[in-house]
């Protein structure tokens, strides 16, 4: 049994259909990346699976359960963390609280307990470490994405969903971004990655989905999507 499942999943904006019959699933320990061009749909499937976007027809499966009608909040309590494009940090709250919130699922937890694993997260990102104690908008764009992760990860997720974690980042910044992500991964973390730039994630990834308007257009393990012609011209510049 997969650990995530999308059965012919149609999802709608309005009158705009945004996904149309998507299928994927992700094993746990797992890393899949999504890839495609702006509006293919991969943002939207993740919303989808973490309840911001219903889904209209199929179906999203978590652990063998269906979670299409569970709302955003019970998912996240459910293991679904969705760190989302464009980072989102709180702009009146320090670094730090700013991970801390990311545990707000877990109820019932000890602040001692929580303190502890936020300095935890420190040590996986020891670059934004030093600002602990400054507002969380006050970091470059590469350390307010670290941030994002952080917080993520303080849900202690059994299912982690990135969406674009490389746009606007230098390429150096990217490269450290992916290191850690490979880092994670290694750790048991299974993730669900949504990229722009594919060269980078067909590194990190087990497998890969390609979406075009709303539709899985091709998948396969990610070492062999990184060697076919079409793919390579589409989205890796050979």
């Amino acid at each position: 049994m997969a650990l995530l499942e999308l059965r012919n999943v149609t999802s709608h904006y309005g009158n705009v259909q945004a996904l149309k019959g998507v299928s994927l699933h992700v094993e746990a320990g797992e890393l899949v990346t999504l890839l495609g061009a702006n509006g293919a749909g991969k943002s939207t499937t993740l919303k989808t699976i973490s309840g911001l976007v219903q889904a209209t027809e199929g179906d999203v499966l978590f652990e063998g359960q269906s979670i299409k009608r569970t709302g955003p909040e019970a998912i996240a309590r459910l293991g679904i963390s969705h760190v989302p494009e464009g980072r989102r940090i709180f702009p009146g709250l320090t670094v730090r609280e700013n991970i801390l919130l990311g545990a707000s699922n877990r109820k019932g937890v000890p602040r001692k307990q929580l303190e502890k694993e936020a300095d935890e997260k420190f040590e996986i990102f020891p670059e934004i470490k030093p600002f602990s104690g400054a507002l969380g908008w006050t970091l470059s764009g590469g350390q307010q994405q670290m941030l994002a992760v952080a917080r993520g990860l303080m849900a202690k997720p059994k299912l982690l969903l990135l969406d674009e974690p490389s746009l606007g980042l230098a390429p150096l910044i990217v490269q450290n971004l992916f290191a850690t992500i490979r880092q994670i991964r290694t750790g048991g973390m299974t993730i669900l990655l949504v990229e722009q730039n594919a060269n980078m994630a067909l590194q990190v990834a087990d497998r890969a989905y390609v979406m075009e308007t709303g539709v899985i257009v091709t998948s396969g393990p990610a070492d062999e999507l990184s060697q076919t012609e079409d793919i390579k011209r589409a989205y890796l510049g050979g």
